[in-house]
């Protein structure tokens, strides 16, 4: 299972920084001037997860596998982006390839990085990033409204609900408003994805501050917490630079000791992936033998056979039942043979939705 985040924002505000701590490489060219970035660099990372350690140290497990998801680094927005200003139509194109948009904004003043506006205002630089993304909404509806035109003299079913959707998202963005603020029913879901909106996606807001401001933010990470908390949505403090600092080093202790003397219980990009992987609306379920431990992607909502389906499709197809523990009925008992003798040990049909943080073993017959 794939699942992308594109990092979003101005030129120079820290998102190639960001995706170089993130992924622990230098495939992105982190440099001061705009551009950059001209393809679109995609990281696969690693989720970090405390709960596998432990399920792996329990199993006694060889290797450890986590879950992944991918960062996608994409090349700065300027002002005029919708209408192929800088590398507008390109970097839009990818931005539509992502499940959801981590908006970074630049939080800290730095006279030796140019900023493309000037000053520093992280709002600012949202709303210019955000005001692009909604008027390539605008010109991407206007086009599909007059593609409908001789299926809607047809009264087509379908074209109707597109239609209908098509205007709630116009009237919005008319507004000023995202797309992702509509309020859409599930039977109306699929073919509202279908209109592929840029403002539409989930989103998680990123303050990028300087190294003094990492552990507790500042007048400029502020604004971005408010706004995102009236808008109900995630926000991030992170130092892109220090996180690019803590990826270079090796050794646990090493990064533990620089986290101490910044005042930071656990790296910025820990709470970023987990952030992420929420927003996508994303659980884990684990596996565990002497061999591996493993760490599985799944949706909320998703039933056992589904989920067997993550491992090989064979799974689901021949799902049978699902032997579950609760991962902390798994801790509690010391692993599965404990959690049998206690009677925590549960036999799941093809109805169960399972949880997160299951332990699972699947039986099945193809």
């Amino acid at each position: 299972m794939g699942f992308k985040c594109g990092i979003v924002g101005l030129p120079n505000v820290g998102k190639s920084t960001l995706f170089n701590a993130l992924t622990q490489t230098a495939n992105a060219q982190a440099a001061n001037y705009p551009f950059c970035t001209i393809e679109p660099n995609v990281g696969d990372v690693a989720v970090p997860e405390d709960r596998l350690d432990k399920i792996a140290a329990i199993a006694g497990s060889a290797q450890k596998i986590p879950a992944r998801m991918n960062f996608v680094d994409i090349a700065g927005l300027v002002r005029g982006a919708s209408q192929g200003e800088g590398l507008g139509n390109q970097f839009l194109a990818n931005i539509r390839e992502t499940d959801a948009v981590l908006y970074v904004l630049r939080c800290f003043d730095d006279d030796d990085v140019t900023h493309v506006e000037g000053k520093i205002d992280p709002m600012a630089d949202f709303e210019t990033v955000e005001t692009e993304l909604m008027l390539a909404d605008l010109e991407s509806l206007e086009k599909r409204k007059s593609g409908l035109e001789k299926k809607l003299k047809q009264k087509d079913a379908d074209a109707l609900q597109t239609m209908r959707l098509i205007e709630t998202a116009i009237g919005l963005l008319q507004d000023g408003k995202p797309a992702r603020l509509a309020d859409i029913d599930e039977d109306d879901q699929k073919a509202w994805k279908m209109l592929q909106l840029l403002t539409a996606k989930k989103v998680l807001y990123v303050a990028n501050v300087d190294e003094d401001s990492a552990a507790s933010g500042n007048d400029y990470s502020q604004k971005v917490l408010d706004h995102a908390a009236s808008e109900g949505a995630e926000a991030v403090v992170i130092s892109a630079r220090i996180e690019s600092e803590i990826a270079i080093l090796e050794k646990a202790e090493e990064r533990t000791e620089y986290l101490d003397a910044i005042g930071l219980e656990e790296p910025g990009l820990n709470r970023l992936i987990q952030a992420g992987y929420a927003l996508l609306g994303l659980r884990t379920y684990f596996t565990a033998g002497p061999k591996e431990a493993r760490a599985w992607t799944f949706r909320e909502g998703w039933t056992a056979p589904k989920c067997a389906g993550v491992i090989h499709g064979d799974f689901e197809k021949g799902f049978i039942r699902a032997e579950t523990t609760a991962y902390d009925d798994y801790i509690e008992h010391n692993g599965e043979q404990g959690a049998k003798e206690a009677g925590k040990v549960r036999q799941e049909g093809k109805d169960y939705l399972v949880k997160d943080g299951d332990i699972m073993l699947f039986k099945f017959n193809v």
